[in-house]
């Protein structure tokens, strides 16, 4: 028997950052990792992916994905997808990713398809998944805080300090030990 070789990758939905909003005061870590907001389906994104394939490698490149390429995990949240495909094949399905340039959806947002692990086994790109999920929780965190922590010393009215010398706190004890 002999088992079918294929190659997961793990995928990134990366957006330009919006000119238009001011959005200055958010890191561009997190502001291109935002959520896919449009109805993308598994399906969807196939028919985008294939339509892709067609265009950069013809009838030759439709014919080798022909039921051996799926989408195994899709967040709309993270952005993120899954894919499988046929191990002789990854390097043109990179290749048609790195060249897609928008949603596949109708009227979806411009965007770069980033892929960030191929590996043979699903596990390890879940794995990197759940790494990259965790990051950008941390980090989102982390510009969360520094936001409020920002945001409440401007609240707070600054009080004058006063700086207050007593010339008069030596002991007359502690003066004459120095200059003996």
């Amino acid at each position: 028997m002999v088992r079918i070789k294929e190659r997961y990758l793990l995928v990134n939905i990366i957006y330009p950052p919006d000119t238009s909003t001011s959005a200055a005061d958010i890191p561009d870590f997190i502001s291109q990792h935002q959520p896919t907001v449009e109805r993308l389906t598994p399906q969807a994104l196939l028919k985008g992916i294939k339509a892709e394939v067609g265009l950069l490698f013809g009838d030759y490149g439709l014919g080798a994905f022909e039921g051996g390429l799926s989408v195994k995990y899709l967040s709309l949240a993270t952005s993120t997808f899954i894919l499988r495909c046929p191990r002789a094949h990854y390097q043109m399905l990179w290749s048609a990713l790195t060249c897609s340039d928008h949603i596949p959806v109708k009227d979806g947002r411009a965007c770069i398809f980033r892929v960030v692990r191929v590996s043979g086994t699903i596990r390890k790109v879940e794995e990197e998944a759940i790494r990259q999920a965790r990051q950008l929780i941390l980090a989102a965190k982390q510009h969360a805080d520094a936001a409020s922590r920002n945001t409440s010393l401007r609240l707070q009215p600054e009080e004058p300090t006063l700086d207050v010398v007593d010339q008069g706190s030596e002991s007359e004890n502690d003066m004459g030990k120095d200059d003996v």
